[in-house]
């Protein structure tokens, strides 16, 4: 009884601390983020705890958490929800039960999540994905990829292609009643990582070359290359996802080293022979001037390293780096940025560089915005915010598909 006494007087202690940790004042519902975010850094720390005492990992303590919003495929009278696999992927269909005297169109849509957590189960996803098949009368797919660090890269984005070709089957395709030339792929986080990176790989496919009509990247992540941004500085504590977590996490997806999170934390950690990629992520050059305020552009520092990690300098986990010439041929883009969020740069100045390259782009900035919005989408951690941007995301849909 001492024990738990002592442990809930820590708890209130630990809470009223991070309760008043400073946030923006413009947030919607600041109380409400006040309290999401103080939740979040306690229960950082208490998976930071159980690692260290050995009682299980980071990611695994955060993995229990997620799997708690987990729900089973369930119909109702507009949709069809159905649990399958395609090339042997886990999928979930959300299928439109009304007649429809056309094809549908069809979003694949990637789950977020650090390529670490998430799935395709999850409440807020089945309600964002539920939402997008009755509103646009469509077809949609959400994949289960295998995640990290059990699966490190690039299992989630071979398993991506994967499902997506597999769809793009003409007797998938037809089997489903899904019009080609109206398939988007949609992604939020991690998961507009992958969608940026499969979308360049299959345009670069001449067998796939424009299948893809629209690409939609939520809040995403988009290079590895640079982890002090302005933006990575000044919300390295968040609110939500803070600069420490996101580098710890994201960092299983490429390898369980801990000297890489350390090196990366410097931002002392691309290898020798990589400065050729600093220009296509300099944020001095691609940033609206509003972005930059006080900061000074700084080139990471190239080889503190000895350990080598491939996948720091490969445009599947780091897409900003593909040349001007790749990026002219991708399709109709989406983009979602948020204003407090670390990832805020990384989606700005990609809006940037695929205007430079002629790509039609629509561009949302939602200036109170955190990361990880559709999260709280749903209860019991609902914020009008997440409502706004799946608006913002589903009518961008209606109009381009």
């Amino acid at each position: 009884m001492r024990y738990k006494t002592l442990f809930f007087g820590l708890s209130c202690i630990l809470f009223a601390y991070y309760i008043y940790t400073p946030i923006p004042e413009n947030i919607e519902e600041y109380w409400k983020v006040r309290i999401i975010d103080a939740g979040t850094k306690i229960s950082s720390l208490m998976g930071t705890l159980f690692e260290n005492m050995g009682i299980m990992k980071f990611e695994d303590f955060f993995n229990i958490l997620m799997k708690l919003q987990n729900i089973k495929p369930v119909s109702d009278e507009n949709i069809t929800v159905i649990d399958t696999d395609f090339s042997s992927i886990p999928v979930r269909l959300y299928l439109p039960k009304r007649k429809s005297e056309r094809q549908r169109p069809a979003v694949i849509y990637i789950h977020g999540g650090a390529f670490c957590f998430g799935s395709r189960k999850m409440l807020p996803y089945d309600f964002l994905n539920r939402l997008t098949a009755n509103k646009l009368d469509a077809v949609v797919i959400v994949p289960d990829y295998r995640l990290a660090p059990q699966y490190p890269f690039p299992a989630a984005i071979e398993d991506c292609v994967s499902v997506v070709k597999f769809f793009l089957q003409d007797k998938v395709l037809e089997k489903y009643g899904v019009d080609p030339s109206r398939i988007c792929i949609s992604g939020d986080s991690s998961g507009g990582t992958l969608v940026a990176a499969v979308t360049q790989l299959l345009q670069d496919d001449p067998k796939y070359k424009n299948k893809l009509k629209a690409q939609a990247l939520i809040y995403p992540g988009l290079q590895a290359i640079d982890t002090m941004m302005p933006s990575y500085q000044q919300y390295q504590h968040g609110p939500f996802l803070s600069r420490k977590v996101a580098i710890k996490v994201s960092c299983l997806y490429l390898t369980e080293d801990e000297e890489l999170p350390k090196a990366i934390l410097k931002n002392e950690y691309m290898p020798e022979g990589s400065r050729h990629l600093f220009k296509f992520v300099n944020w001095s050059d691609f940033l609206p001037a509003k972005y930059k305020k006080i900061h000074v552009y700084r080139e990471p520092i190239i080889g503190k390293l000895n350990a080598s990690y491939p996948g720091l300098v490969d445009s599947r986990v780091s897409p900003l780096i593909v040349t001007d010439s790749q990026l002219q041929r991708l399709p109709l883009t989406y983009v979602l940025t948020c204003e407090h969020d670390i990832l805020r740069d990384d989606g700005l100045i990609y809006v940037t560089r695929l205007r430079n390259a002629g790509v039609p782009v629509t561009h949302d900035h939602i200036e109170d915005g955190i990361h990880g919005a559709i999260a709280f989408s749903t209860a019991p951690v609902y914020l009008n915010l997440g409502l706004r941007v799946i608006d913002k995301y589903i009518s961008w849909l209606e109009e381009s598909l």
